[in-house]
């Protein structure tokens, strides 16, 4: 079991799509393949460090019912089975190998015991000469080495070597270590992990082109209810974990985005109706949004929700300039629906000015190459598409908004100022 770190040229020298990263790891995988003595397969590192084993999901099938080593391993075989024949994932593999060759050492207790030869001495005398053996601590030219004894290749390559070793009895003398120690060829698993306490197996992979990362779990969550038998659960780890830990609070980040613009707008207007004027566009400049990641084959991650969270603002100034001017127009006198006419009119060139401004000035995240280029350009896609849809929106509808919440407004005031007026008694003198 190992693995090999494979360092990509420069972004500069890899212009062609073979020379990207998803094509060369097919590359890979599609040559690894053919391989029949070994099991390999490539994986991209995660984006951040510490944070899982590869990109993509980890998904941890776990053991709960007490089955062995062997159904975990086909229960983790049959989800990678099934999760590469599904159109939206890829890369689907496990670690896991429940039948990997072994040497067992089976040590008689009970005769090292009966030859005073203590069981830390022999388990010690493996340790040092199979794997290693730390010893102390010295300095040299101000800097600290460990020393650790180990045997050399050559005398640790075979079963045979175990017993040409020697073990020290209580009384100093040396014992062949085969009278005590039994050398025996089995299968087993090289790595047992443990996950909340059970067995586990990884699951690796990653959505396939134009399938969002919160798809892809969604895709794998189905397909763990519906296949994994009784006895067995799942959990996800590292970067999935986390998203599958944030992904409940994006609905609660859009809504207070929202809030907090329509309070804002609410003081500043000092009424509670013009920023619903504003607000109501927000939900026709994400149409834009949808819009866009369908045409550009993209799909909805984090960066996309960052650029959707900065639509909020940017779709809400194009409808302020319109709505700022009619409620000054209505404040002088003017009828609510010429108010509003006269706002879309006068306003046209400023809102086309601003717009395209912004537009222009995003751009260049949504035609962006070179390295990170994915994440400049999810947020273009959300921020042009969406900014498109506002101003088209903010002309056609802002207007008619501003007419239907000003006429509520008024409505209500005027209705509680009859109520008020009806309230207060006639004033006056009567004669007798």
């Amino acid at each position: 079991l190992g693995f090999s770190i494979v360092i990509l040229d420069s972004w500069d020298e890899r212009t062609t799509p073979e020379t990207r990263i998803r094509s060369i790891a097919g590359e890979l995988k599609r040559r690894f393949d053919q391989v029949e003595s070994a099991i390999i397969f490539p994986f991209s590192p995660p984006p951040i460090d510490g944070l899982g084993n590869a990109g993509g999901f980890q998904m941890e099938v776990l053991n709960k019912g007490g089955a062995n080593y062997a159904q975990l391993q086909n229960t983790a075989q049959d989800m990678v089975q099934a999760g590469n024949e599904q159109s939206g994932l890829s890369g689907l593999n496990t670690t896991f190998r429940a039948n990997e060759p072994q040497l067992f050492a089976d040590v008689d207790r009970v005769k090292a015991k009966s030859m005073n030869v203590p069981l830390q001495t022999v388990f010690g005398t493996l340790q040092a000469y199979l794997g290693s053996a730390y010893v102390n601590d010295f300095t040299y030219n101000n800097r600290p080495y460990q020393v650790r004894v180990q045997a050399e290749p050559e005398f640790r390559t075979s079963p045979e070597d175990i017993e040409n070793l020697d073990v020290r009895d209580a009384s100093g003398r040396m014992v062949p270590i085969s009278s005590i120690v039994t050398v025996k060829e089995m299968v087993g698993p090289s790595v047992v992990q443990r996950y909340k306490l059970y067995p586990s197996a990884s699951v690796t992979g990653s959505p396939a082109a134009g399938v969002s990362s919160g798809q892809a779990l969604t895709l794998m969550e189905d397909m763990a209810d519906a296949r994994l038998p009784p006895g067995f659960g799942y959990e996800w780890t590292g970067m999935s974990f986390q998203e599958k830990q944030a992904g409940s609070g994006q609905a609660i980040v859009f809504l207070l985005a929202i809030v907090a613009v329509f309070l804002v707008l609410a003081a500043q207007y000092e009424s509670w109706t013009s920023p619903a004027a504003v607000i109501a566009v927000v939900p026709l400049a994400a149409l834009g949004v949808v819009l866009a990641l369908v045409l550009r084959n993209a799909d909805n991650n984090t960066y996309t929700q960052i650029g959707i969270v900065l639509l909020v603002a940017l779709a809400s100034k194009n409808a302020i300039l319109i709505v700022e001017f009619a409620s000054q127009e209505r404040k002088e006198g003017k009828a609510i629906r010429e108010a509003a006419s006269n706002a879309a009119r006068l306003r046209f060139r400023a809102i086309l000015m601003t717009a395209v401004s912004s537009i222009l000035g995003f751009l260049p995240l949504l035609v962006a190459s070179g390295a990170g280029a994915a994440s400049r350009q999810a947020v273009g896609n959300a921020v042009v598409g969406g900014m498109l849809a506002a101003t088209f929106f903010s002309l056609m509808f802002v207007p008619t908004f501003f007419v239907v919440f000003q006429s509520i407004s008024e409505l209500r005031k005027n209705k509680t100022a009859n109520q008020e007026a009806g309230n207060i008694p006639a004033t006056g003198t009567s004669e007798s």
